[in-house]
């Protein structure tokens, strides 16, 4: 039985088991598929690198104050962050891994650095 491969339809030569007939069109086979969830994922991830970037190039000594419109210049985005922490007292961090801030008054950010030793 010839076989034929599912994404553009070439005779497949080779090991019984094959499913595709060249390394090229496996990946194009398997990109199309997962082509909207793998955008998704990947433009948040992006997202989440840039933000925690942010946070690094500003939190030199593990612990200062910036300002909203500062981090708003740098292209932070408040929405996007991996955990949130919130203190006996009621304060809440926002994390980016071990990167976070906490909203003070005024429009300023305490920018603090977690621990994870």
């Amino acid at each position: 039985m010839e076989r034929t491969c599912p994404e553009c339809g070439d005779k497949i030569v080779g090991r019984a088991d094959k499913k595709f007939c060249s390394d090229a069109c496996r990946n194009a086979h398997n990109n199309s598929l997962n082509k909207d969830n793998k955008n998704l994922v990947r433009n948040i991830n992006n997202r989440l690198r840039k933000n925690y970037r942010i946070l690094e190039e500003l939190n030199t000594e593990d612990k200062t104050k910036t300002t909203k419109s500062r981090l708003l210049r740098l292209g932070f985005s408040f929405e996007y962050f991996t955990s949130i922490y919130t203190t006996k007292s009621g304060s809440t961090y926002f994390y980016l891994y071990d990167q976070g801030y906490l909203q003070l008054d005024n429009d300023f950010y305490l920018l603090v650095k977690k621990d994870l030793k």
